[in-house]
């Protein structure tokens, strides 16, 4: 799956919790959100505009937050549900330090052959 094909793949299921999602989807719209943060955050300092005088977020970053929660929320769990695991799970992730490597453990897992209860094998 290229870049476009697993960016195009997200947002067209912004809010979409059903279903799986392979590996190089997950990491490829990990990988654009990370660009557009980064980017939003060049913006901001160029622009000057931060939330607070102490802040170093701005105005742009945290529009681009917001606008980037729910379908990164959703991939994960699609990602999760390639792994046949529920979407649950991503509460593990409020454990610290172990709930990250345990949730990145899961994201690089390889999808489970076949159907599972959350749908076909997105790999066909």
């Amino acid at each position: 799956m290229s870049f476009g094909d697993a960016i195009k793949s997200a947002f067209s299921q912004y809010v979409g919790f059903k279903g799986r999602a392979r590996r190089s989807e997950y990491w490829w719209f990990v990988l654009f959100t990370f660009l557009v943060i980064l980017a939003a955050a060049i913006l901001d300092n160029v622009l000057g505009l931060t939330v607070g005088e102490d802040s170093s977020t701005g105005y742009i970053t945290l529009v681009a937050y917001l606008a980037l929660l729910l379908p990164t929320l959703a991939v994960a769990v699609r990602r999760l549900h390639d792994t046949d695991r529920a979407g649950w799970w991503l509460l593990i992730g409020l454990v610290p330090i172990v709930g990250g490597i345990v949730l990145l453990v899961f994201y690089v897992s390889d999808s489970t052959p076949g159907a599972n209860r959350f749908g076909p094998n997105p790999k066909g």
